[in-house]
């Protein structure tokens, strides 16, 4: 990995670099950027690069408009193949104001603020996240690639070798694939990225999903990351994993407790199953994201715990003797449109919220949730996640945590943004209500 700007300019003049793209991600998680010339980088990296703000979703208003780009030396990659015939590279950016002050609207900024808190204790956050896709042959129609099932491994399946493809291009990104497989739903692929710091991991995520669509458009098809693009298939999720360390020890370890888990662990465990409705905006920000949340398709949507058990949204791994480093919690209830940096800050401060104030954590519910009554999970007090994006709206809006992680700013900004989206939904007139209605309305 790069890690000075002399670096930087030496990996460009090696590989040849000519173009350099400066990436930053805008609150609801789109890459953005520009492009520079060799001849320019040197500046940059010293200085920034300014550009206008007021039209990045979420960013300044008209009057604060101005804002610099500052490159992050240790994201520096080079892209690798060629982009119009032309060697390129990008690195990601922090978003200053012109007097130096991060700026506050940064998703970015957002993530390294919070994560500033933890390194006052000496804490590492690790996260791993399960990153779930379809690929399509474009992006008008869910014409799939393959009819392939959960962990099918057919070499000839066209989807099957652009998956292969886009391991081998993330490893030349330097960024470690643990494993990768095919997915429940026909067309639907997972690669899942060797755990990670959380901001690094929150790079990376960004990296992986520029990578998964750029190898896809290369073979002429489409990947997408929407979260249920197929009806009465299962939709694409973002299983995150994460645990915290301290001088290379794995705090959620405990030998003695019955999941092999901290104290720790389970106050922070408990204060993610506590906030979870709150920030569920958060990891799970589309209208379409809710199609996926729903019952009979895997999705977790009942707030609980537990092992074994594929219907809880919060699962601890089974340990392994010897692989005490491993030991650590999954959230599966986001899915991958989500923004990486504010979901993981908003997952990470609610956990740290449980340790902070040793909340209790509830029995492990071992049996499968969707096969309860409601009598049943009545008497378990166990919650659902909110059913719509209105719902989640109105948790996230009256959200103390989800403010003060966010800051004023991207909360408030994300508020409204994710209120003209439902609004915009709830007045469209779709196919299925003129098919519906229609003929006898």
């Amino acid at each position: 990995m790069t890690r000075s700007r002399e670096e930087v300019l030496k990996s460009i003049d090696q590989a040849g670099v000519r173009y350099i793209r400066l990436c930053f991600t805008d609150i609801l998680g789109r890459i953005k950027g520009m492009s520079i010339t060799r001849n320019e980088i040197e500046q940059v990296l010293e200085e920034g690069q300014g550009f206008d703000g007021s039209s990045v979703e979420g960013f300044a208003r008209i009057e604060e408009s101005d804002l610099m780009a500052i490159p992050d030396p240790l994201t520096f990659r080079i892209i690798p193949w060629n982009v119009a015939d032309e060697k390129v590279a990008m690195i990601f950016c922090d978003i200053q104001r012109p007097d130096g002050r991060p700026y506050e609207g940064d998703p970015r900024w957002v993530l390294k603020r919070n994560l500033a808190k933890l390194e006052d204790l000496g804490w590492t956050a690790y996260f791993g996240p399960e990153i779930e896709y379809f690929y399509f042959r474009n992006n008008q129609e869910t014409g799939i690639l393959d009819q392939s099932g959960y962990f099918d491994f057919e070499t000839v399946d066209e989807g099957t070798r652009l998956r292969k493809r886009t391991v081998s291009a993330l490893e030349e990104f330097k960024i470690p694939v643990e494993c990768s497989h095919h997915e429940v739903a026909p067309s639907q692929h997972e690669i899942d990225l060797k755990y990670q710091e959380a901001l690094v991991m929150a790079d990376f995520a960004q990296i992986y999903k520029f990578i998964v669509k750029e190898v896809a458009m290369e073979h002429n098809a489409y990947a997408t990351f929407m979260p249920k693009p197929i009806y009465g298939e299962n939709g694409s999720g973002m299983h995150c994993h994460m645990s915290l360390f301290k001088d290379g020890r794995n705090l959620f370890f405990s030998e003695g407790d019955e999941y092999n888990l901290s104290e720790m662990a389970r106050h922070f465990t408990a204060g993610v199953l506590r906030y979870v409705k709150e920030f569920t905006l958060v990891t799970n920000q589309w209208v379409n994201s809710y199609k996926r949340l729903v019952p009979g398709y895997e999705a977790p949507v009942y707030v609980s715990w537990g092992r074994r058990n594929r219907s809880s949204m919060v699962r601890v791994p089974m340990y392994r003797v010897g692989k005490e480093t491993a030991t650590r919690i999954e959230l599966r209830s986001p899915d991958p449109a989500a923004n990486p940096y504010l979901a993981f800050a908003c997952m990470l401060m609610a956990g740290i919220k449980g340790i902070e104030g040793k909340y209790e954590l509830t029995p492990a519910i071992e049996e499968n949730i969707f096969n309860m009554d409601d009598a049943r999970k009545a008497s378990l007090n166990i919650e659902m996640l909110p059913g719509s994006l209105q719902k989640a709206i109105e948790e996230t809006e009256k959200s103390a945590l989800v403010r003060e992680v966010l800051g004023d700013h991207v909360f408030d900004k994300l508020i409204e943004n994710k209120k003209i989206e439902w609004d915009q939904y709830r007045l469209h007139v779709s196919q299925y209500e003129v098919d519906e209605y229609l003929p006898f309305l």
